[in-house]
């Protein structure tokens, strides 16, 4: 792209300086599935308690995993919606070592640049909206950009069963439709991790199904 044409459109200029474009024709992508847990819905407000990632090759084959507990900086900003669902506690968090969000952070980012190099990697959601907003939150609170690690594309789960011609569009419902064991839901059983297996089981069936 031109200076021109990167003048013309401001939001290019942010996306040449992080260098986040997918590689134009490298495949060979690491899939992260995604599922984070909040003490709320309002991204910069509420925070992180919980992230789960599992990591795949494209067609769903697992290459790793990784998650941890966080330590929000303000417990009493925790919406009781939210504990409802995920059975935050900020004192059983800390008797279970739950981490510092920087700590966390830099521990994802180390695991990743070891396990993966310079593979590119590209993020999956369920409902990835509110997953990213809370993650660039994250990253803004420890002075750190997400274009070191990711391209600015995400696959939003829900999309792709559209695709397909499913029209549930929550979680249980759309596993449901698909056959696919779900997480559990409600209390400290429903985590990160648990949401970000179930969605590549999600994932599989409809790489399943496309193929078809």
């Amino acid at each position: 792209m031109n200076r021109r044409a990167m003048l013309a459109m401001p939001w290019a200029l942010e996306l040449d300086a992080s260098e986040s474009a997918p590689p134009a024709k490298n495949t060979d992508y690491v899939l992260v599935h995604i599922d984070t847990e909040t003490t709320g819905l309002q991204a910069g407000y509420h925070e992180l308690i919980d992230i789960g990632v599992v990591y795949t090759d494209r067609m769903g084959k697992e290459l790793g995993r990784w998650y941890k507990r966080l330590m929000p900086l303000h417990p009493e900003r925790l919406d009781p919606g939210a504990q409802k669902v995920n059975g935050f506690d900020a004192a059983l968090w800390k008797r279970e070592g739950a981490w510092a969000p920087e700590k966390a952070l830099a521990d994802w980012i180390a695991y990743e640049e070891k396990t993966f190099g310079k593979r590119p990697r590209l993020r999956v959601a369920y409902n990835c909206g509110f997953d990213k907003s809370f993650l660039d939150a994250l990253y803004r609170q420890c002075g750190r950009e997400w274009s070191e690690n990711y391209t600015y594309f995400w696959f939003d789960l829900p999309s792709m069963a559209w695709a397909l011609g499913y029209r549930q569009i929550r979680g249980p419902w759309v596993a449901e439709a698909l056959g696919v064991q779900d997480e559990p839901h409600g209390g400290i059983d429903h985590t990160g991790i648990t949401g970000a297996e179930v969605n590549v089981r999600i994932y599989r069936k409809l790489m399943e199904k496309a193929k078809a």
